[in-house]
């Protein structure tokens, strides 16, 4: 009974977190971090691997050390498997936003489904935006039912839905 309890902290910290990636998408990096987050949002142009925006991954790795450390050297187990649930989340998020969008590594092609295709257009749209406002879509794994559409029918979705701003 103890492992599933383990299990469930586990899958239920996997999914907050990607209320916390675009809590922390929306406020911080289009805030006050916008500087570390801005080459993320300029072509590049092959003067290196790594962007600024790569420090967020050790930002969101330190509260999963933390849990793992925290959790096997006290009586509070539990926050160990929080630390899974982090680091689950990280290598989700590094395998489809570095690997399957950026193709910053050649590991597998563009997938053929409507929900990869649907996160390929929700990121699409956050990145037509170069500067810190007016972006949308700042998650990841959550994506507006509108990318499920054809593009000619996103400004019909939003206009349903009232969500669309037009600057």
């Amino acid at each position: 009974m103890e492992i599933l309890i383990y299990v469930l902290i586990t899958i239920v910290t996997v999914c907050f977190m990607e209320f916390v990636a675009w809590f922390a998408h929306k406020y911080v990096m289009h805030g006050v971090l916008w500087n570390w987050h801005e080459d993320h949002h300029k072509p590049h142009l092959k003067d290196g691997f790594f962007e600024k925006n790569d420090l967020f991954f050790l930002v969101f790795a330190i509260p999963s050390a933390s849990c793992y450390i925290i959790g096997s050297a006290t009586p509070h187990f539990w926050l160990f498997f929080v630390g899974v649930g982090i680091s689950i989340y990280g290598l989700i998020y590094f395998l489809i936003h570095d690997v399957y969008i950026h193709q910053r590594f050649k590991w597998f092609k563009k997938l053929e489904n409507k929900y990869s295709i649907a996160i390929l257009r929700a990121h699409g749209a956050h990145h037509a935006k170069k500067s810190k406002h007016h972006c949308e879509s700042f998650g990841l794994l959550w994506v507006d039912t509108k990318f499920f559409k054809k593009r000619s029918e996103w400004r019909k979705h939003e206009s349903n839905n009232k969500i669309y701003i037009d600057k």
